[in-house]
């Protein structure tokens, strides 16, 4: 098992594809973008299977979560999820995307065994996703979740970030357009992980906040019979439901003692956390002709020192050197 010294055991893998985007949102990077890793530091499709295995078999992942930057940009995607599907025991499987060129792909995704997605939506505006996302993108968006709902890749659930005097306002029509359409809508504070390092805790729309922006159009009732266990999503039931939206409030509201998550980014280094300032290089060792089990020892103790928390709400806190682009979600 993959436990650390306070007793969580990480079942739930986020494996980073790729650090590129085609969006650059204002929360995650700069207008002219990053500098990209270079390709051959970039790990090969058989080597994130490879791992993605060991994890698996050998140490007891149970859901794997592709993301990026942006995943779809990865050109071995579908392959890499059937291999992963294959697998036995079986993972369950999900990718974090923002949704351009979805329509397009997932059937093949769907037909590789990935059982659903989530999709980034900030806003139903198409001048304000142009603000917010530096490009002129909403239709591709909103037809891929629909093309994603088509394929079968359901629940289909998106992700919301409110930017306060940006997209806040929309909270209600944006859970109304989820709902018109079958989706499961989260709202997530945001977190200090843009690469500009311009987070301020005084303009975070807070889980609170979104909460009263909510409750002034809709009935929201806790959930209470929802198990969370280790899901972030705080769950409440809309107008007496039974559909639900949830509220992911990683600052205000930190939910480190059940975690159950490790990260692994494009260039092979586990992450005990999101917000960790140190990794572990499995990359280095793989290509040194490490065995499987001395790379399932390796993570094994990387994820052994994970601290109680985040420590976002310690005066301490320092911002991650990576962008979550550079760590995937």
């Amino acid at each position: 098992m993959l436990a650390d010294s306070y007793g969580r055991v990480a079942t739930d893998l986020r494996v980073s594809l790729t650090d590129r985007c085609n969006l650059r949102c204002s929360y995650c990077m700069p207008p002219e973008g990053l500098e990209w890793l270079p390709k051959d530091e970039v790990l090969t499709d058989d080597e994130v299977n490879r791992l993605i295995r060991i994890g698996v078999t050998m140490l007891g992942i149970e859901e794997i979560r592709f993301t990026g930057g942006e995943p779809l940009l990865r050109r071995g995607l579908t392959g890499i999820v059937a291999a992963s599907t294959a697998l036995r025991p079986r993972p369950q499987t999900a990718l974090t995307t923002n949704g351009i060129g979805l329509a397009r792909t997932a059937p093949a995704l769907a037909e590789a065994g990935l059982d659903r997605v989530n999709v980034s939506l900030d806003t139903l505006r198409p001048d304000v996703f142009e603000r917010l996302a530096r490009r002129r993108r909403l239709p591709d968006v909103l037809e891929g979740m629909a093309g994603a709902a088509t394929a079968g890749l359901t629940p289909v659930k998106v992700n919301t970030v409110l930017m306060r005097d940006v997209n806040d306002a929309e909270a209600p029509d944006l859970l109304r357009y989820c709902l018109d359409h079958g989706y499961q809508l989260r709202f997530i504070e945001q977190m200090p992980l843009d690469a500009q390092h311009g987070w301020r805790r005084d303009t975070m729309v807070t889980a609170d906040e979104i909460l009263d922006r909510l409750g002034a159009a809709y009935r929201l009732d806790p959930a209470d019979d929802h198990t969370r266990g280790s899901a972030p999503a705080e769950l409440f039931y809309v107008d007496g439901g039974p559909e639900t939206v949830g509220v992911i409030g990683s600052v205000t509201r930190p939910f480190c003692g059940a975690c159950d998550r490790v990260r692994l980014t494009a260039e092979g280094e586990i992450r005990n956390c999101l917000f960790a300032r140190e990794e572990s290089d499995l990359r280095a060792p793989l290509r040194s002709g490490a065995t499987d089990e001395e790379i399932a020892e390796r993570w094994r103790a990387a994820v052994a020192s994970k601290l109680p928390g985040h420590g976002i709400n310690d005066p301490s806190f320092l911002q991650p050197s990576r962008p979550m682009s550079a760590i995937g979600g």
